[in-house]
């Protein structure tokens, strides 16, 4: 089986893009994930891309865009998620669309690293938040998700964010 996973985070230009990209990475064909942001920035921060790079996470394709495009009334129709993952503090606190299939979500909070100055400053707090979500997506990918309930995987998540902040 394979799960369809959607990153959340306002802007879709720095933490949800390192999420979209490890879960499809390290889920190697077990996961599909997809990032939006409710006010996409239009652009994904060139030290987000660095990064992956520099960890040799395939990055093609990555894009800043909205969470509408995965929406109910998106053109074409949005894959149904299965998980929905939330990585800064705004989007967690956003009213959402309604998902298709009341898919279960958690909140993964990363500091955000994309106005840390200066520049060498900012490649650090990125590098932070890579090996943060990193850690959280292999704790995920390491669950049993075929033979977990819905309510079983959301509390994990849970419990993998609550370890990995501390």
């Amino acid at each position: 089986m394979s799960f369809n996973v959607l990153v959340l985070c306002t802007g879709n230009s720095a933490r949800s893009i390192l999420g979209e990209m490890l879960f499809n990475h390290l889920g190697a064909g077990r996961i599909k994930a997809y990032s939006a942001g409710s006010k996409p920035a239009g652009q994904v921060n060139p030290v987000a891309l660095e990064t992956l790079a520099k960890h040799g996470v395939p990055c093609a394709g990555a894009r800043s865009k909205s969470w509408d495009e995965f929406g109910p009334s998106a053109v074409p129709p949005a894959p149904t998620f299965h998980f929905i993952f939330t990585v800064c503090g705004n989007a967690a606190n956003e009213t959402c669309p309604v998902w298709p299939g009341h898919p279960a979500t958690a909140h993964w909070g990363i500091p955000d690293p994309a106005h840390v100055e200066p520049l060498g400053a900012r490649r650090a707090a990125f590098e932070a938040a890579y090996q943060a979500l990193k850690g959280r997506v292999e704790a995920f990918l390491a669950l049993p998700l075929e033979s977990m309930s819905r309510e079983e995987a959301l509390a994990a998540a849970r419990r993998i964010h609550d370890r990995e902040a501390n």
